[in-house]
């Protein structure tokens, strides 16, 4: 006869299993917390721990929850998950053995085991499987569904009987072995679920803090969490040659990375077949800091890039022994990635800190990256252009010129479209609609020198801060209650980067002395309130009209309702692409990617124009300068692109 087993043996296989389990997660976490101490000192609020379940329950699940079944599969999996282990540390891990427990424990399996399942079938979805990573994270759904069933088992036979077999309980501890090792030994040896331990430490820890804050938008809304953070120059490292020349907790958010492939579908420069893809980025530092090469990757390589071909080390130079340069210098930092991660990893901070080495030490910047660096430094243009040409297109509107030490009521900063015809054209346009409303701003002349922003994105951050110091004291000394820009990256250093840099312009933006608008805020405010007014037959008249929405003004400022409400009371109903507002794809032309000219399979603006096309629309409305540059570019038949103020002058009959 077959000897029964009872409970108070079994219950005991699954007491060790759980303590067994405890110690390898004590041991793995700081195995891997060894290796993010590697890192530089980083200023933390240790507090933020204490606001992990508001982060994750909030913050992470508001990007998570955008596609609504992996929100209901991931609250079931680890919802389920963390209720089980809760009630198995009680009810064995204390040995209460109450009953109660038991059914509550096999209620959480049960729903971590639908989640599980979830899991499994989402990942087979092409769409799904063509991004997210193998190996290991295809076993995941299946350890962590066996280790459910097990301890569910081993609940309803706690219930309903007395003693059970050897070979059943042992199939069951078995099957809840699996998915305790998965969590516990998957963290020290750098398994998939390392992600649940460094991605609540990461929530906690945030290298970007003020993500979590509550982010107004608006002209009002001066400080976006999208700004980089200064150098000290002189006294910090010149950006990042080595994943050790990187703060601990930005090496622990890379350990967050659950290679989902969000980043890499929301990637422009991976769609074009350029040599970047976010998420192989991020898993290579993950390499780096721990030391080997990159062949246990097991997710899509670098377009046109093998893997298994790079290695690294903490104090190795990540450049080129780990990542090659062209994938660096391939990022048009349009923070498409960061919108797109459900971990709220910061990728274009890495990618800036790496191009700060390149450029600041090693003086490496592509194509024609280093002369417009050398531009900027000789002219304070991009184009070497004369300071006092910036404004001849603006000679017979009758504009003012802000002298030193003169108030104005509002400043148009024209930036480096002055310098274009057909930015001089957009220009002319916002100028023409803003005197119909009663406006008529000023201009700083000779005195308008480049924000830095071009500089800053390819490396060159000490260049960055003498244009931007240059242009902070220019403002400061003709003191304007609102500045007004067609430009979103010169509207993002104003309004976002500057006061990081500069506390006395920081202050006169939070107090309310001076506002930032986009030209498209302020025109959809003179429109709404009847200051401007269209043309009683402009409805009637005008195209249907697909808008492209700026990284700059969207991601980075949070701003993607003002174009659309300018064109609406203009009569214009916007034909939307399928990838528009915080979600868009990237025109090209950020992060000075036009300069580097990394090349791939397609150009970047040619995509965005397909989207475009697709919505059968005749016009591609658009907000930047580097839009409209970018998206002109683009040859064979297409819709034509029209800046936002042209399609508002053309609608209140200002003379062009």
């Amino acid at each position: 006869m077959e000897t029964l087993l009872s409970p108070f043996v079994w219950r005991d296989l699954v007491t060790a299993v759980f303590w067994l389990a405890v110690a390898a997660l004590a041991i793995g976490t700081a195995r891997r917390a060894a290796l993010w101490r590697t890192g530089q000192a980083a200023s933390v609020a240790w507090s933020g721990l204490f606001a992990i379940p508001k982060r994750y329950f909030v913050d992470l699940h508001h990007v998570v929850a955008r596609e609504p079944a992996v929100a209901r599969a991931h609250v079931a999996v680890a919802g389920g998950a963390i209720a089980c282990l809760a009630l198995v540390a009680i009810n064995d891990g204390l040995r209460l053995r109450l009953a109660v427990l038991d059914v509550a424990l096999v209620a959480c399996a049960v729903v971590m085991l639908a989640g599980a399942v979830m899991m499994a079938v989402r990942r087979r979805q092409p769409a799904v499987a063509a991004r997210v990573s193998r190996g290991p994270w295809n076993r995941l759904p299946w350890t962590l569904g066996a280790g459910a069933a097990g301890l569910a088992a081993l609940a309803v036979g706690a219930l309903w009987y007395d003693q059970i077999a050897p070979w059943w309980a042992a199939l069951c501890v078995l099957a809840l072995g699996a998915g305790a090792a998965e969590l516990a030994l998957g963290v020290g040896l750098a398994g998939p679920m390392k992600h649940a331990v460094a991605g609540l430490l990461h929530l906690g820890l945030h290298p970007r803090p003020e993500r979590f804050g509550t982010q107004e938008v608006g002209p009002t809304a001066q400080r976006r969490a999208s700004a980089l953070k200064p150098v000290e120059l002189g006294r910090d490292l010149p950006g990042a040659t080595k994943p050790a020349d990187l703060p601990w907790n930005r090496l622990l958010s890379f350990d967050a990375c659950v290679q989902c492939g969000k980043c890499e579908a929301a990637c422009p420069a991976y769609a074009a077949g350029q040599p970047l893809n976010p998420k192989k980025l991020v898993q290579d530092l993950v390499t780096g800091m721990a030391g080997g090469s990159d062949a246990r990757y097991h997710g899509n390589p670098y377009p046109g890039k093998e893997v298994g071909k790079h290695a690294g080390a903490p104090d190795k130079a990540v450049v080129p022994g780990l990542i090659d340069p062209e994938t660096l210098w391939s990022c048009t930092t349009c923070r498409a990635c960061v919108q797109a991660c459900p971990m709220l990893i910061e990728h274009v901070d890495l990618v800036v800190d790496l191009r700060r080495s390149l450029t600041l030490v090693g003086g490496t910047v592509p194509n024609k990256g280093s002369e417009v660096l050398s531009a900027l430094r000789e002219t304070d243009t991009q184009g070497r252009y004369p300071l006092s040409a910036r404004h001849h297109w603006a000679a017979d509107l009758g504009l003012p010129v802000a002298e030193q030490g003169q108030s104005v009521e509002w400043l148009l900063l024209a930036g480096e479209a002055g310098f274009d015809m057909r930015g001089q054209k957009t220009l002319r346009a916002l100028v023409q609609s803003m005197k119909a409303g009663g406006i008529t701003p000023a201009v700083l002349g000779a005195a308008e020198t480049d924000c830095g922003d071009v500089a800053r994105r390819l490396g060159d951050e000490a260049e960055y801060q003498r244009l931007a110091r240059q242009l902070i004291a220019t403002l400061s000394a003709r003191p304007a209650a609102n500045l007004v820009t067609a430009d979103p990256h010169l509207l993002h250093a104003l309004r976002n980067e500057y006061p990081v840099l500069d506390a006395a312009w920081g202050k006169r933006l939070s107090s309310g002395q001076a506002r930032v608008w986009h030209h498209t805020e302020l025109l959809a405010d003179l429109l709404e309130r009847k200051a401007l007014k269209p043309r009683a037959d402009a409805a009637a008249q005008m195209p249907s009209v697909t808008l492209h929405d700026p990284c700059y003004l969207g991601r980075y400022n949070g701003q993607v309702e003002a174009p659309r409400r300018a064109l609406k009371a203009i009569g214009i109903q916007v034909v939307e692409m399928e990838r528009c507002g915080l979600n868009a794809r990237c025109c090209g032309g950020g992060g000075g990617a036009p300069t580097t000219d990394i090349p791939g399979k397609r150009r970047i603006p040619d995509i965005r124009m397909d989207d475009a096309r697709a919505t059968g629309a005749d016009v591609v409305a658009v907000a930047c300068p580097q839009c409209t540059a970018m998206l002109e570019g683009v040859v064979g038949k297409r819709p034509e692109v029209l800046d936002v103020a042209e399609l508002v002058a053309r609608a209140v009959e200002v003379k062009q």
